[in-house]
């Protein structure tokens, strides 16, 4: 049995863009997908509808929701102390678990510090609720270690920001999550691949990211930047990040 999960930044609800949406949702054939940016739940609702998934949640306070084709036996959002958003916890019929998040975003020392804050703090809160497999995804809104941010090709209000904020951007975030004992699960499988999921008409950053604890690594199927569908560039300024679990 395989789990299938799609992680993807709808950008500003959707609204507007639902047909493009689900069309790129249905062609990934997904048991989940977790969605960032959608404070809409009609938008949602209508996604669900459309893709033809039985069970879904959204909250206009929240940036996180979810629409699924699997039993969700629960779902809570958990908002962690002075983090911008709460990150969504989902339990499946099975008992797995899968966190849903969505960090501050914007490039520049200072915004990169936000994220490491979140990330600590879901890391804790994790450590609380969570024993054994599970799955953290969603926009991190970060690079990981090694990779590099062209700075020329950012928009000249957020270059001159990070510039202000210490020119050379220190990344961290990810680097959190390697060190709690998590594997990057697309920088696993795709060691040479640039995997850049923004923006989804220039991609060149990559900001999504799947994470799994690292003794699950034999449980990690596949992991793919989904490409080549010919709404992408009008659905939305991410692209999706498609993960398999074995479970």
């Amino acid at each position: 049995m395989s789990l299938r999960i799609l992680s993807y930044n709808i950008m500003r609800t959707g609204a507007g863009r639902e047909a493009a949406i689900a069309a790129i949702i249905k062609s990934c054939t997904p048991d989940l997908v977790i969605l960032q940016e959608a404070m809409r739940p009609s938008v949602v609702q209508d996604l669900a509808t459309r893709c033809g998934m039985e069970y879904w949640a959204a909250s206009p306070g929240h940036s996180v929701a979810y629409v699924s084709r699997i039993e969700i036996a629960s779902h809570a959002w958990r908002r962690v102390r002075f983090a911008k958003r709460a990150y969504l916890e989902l339990m499946t019929r099975d008992g797995f678990k899968v966190y849903g998040v969505h960090l501050s975003a914007v490039h520049s020392n200072l915004t990169e510090q936000r994220r490491a804050y979140e990330v600590r703090a879901l890391l804790s809160s994790i450590e609380r609720h969570q024993q054994g497999f599970h799955f953290v995804t969603g926009d991190f809104n970060t690079l990981a270690p090694g990779e590099r941010l062209d700075m020329g090709r950012l928009p000249p209000r957020i270059r001159a920001f990070a510039w202000i904020t210490g020119k050379t951007i220190r990344w961290i975030t990810i680097r959190l999550m390697l060190s709690a004992g998590y594997l990057d699960a697309f920088r696993t499988l795709h060691p040479e691949e640039e995997g850049a999921t923004f923006p989804s008409w220039d991609p060149h950053v990559r900001l999504d990211y799947g994470f799994l604890p690292t003794p699950n690594t034999g449980q990690l199927k596949s992991c793919e930047v989904v490409r080549g569908l010919p709404q992408l560039r009008d659905a939305s300024d991410h692209l999706p990040l498609l993960t398999e679990l074995s479970m």
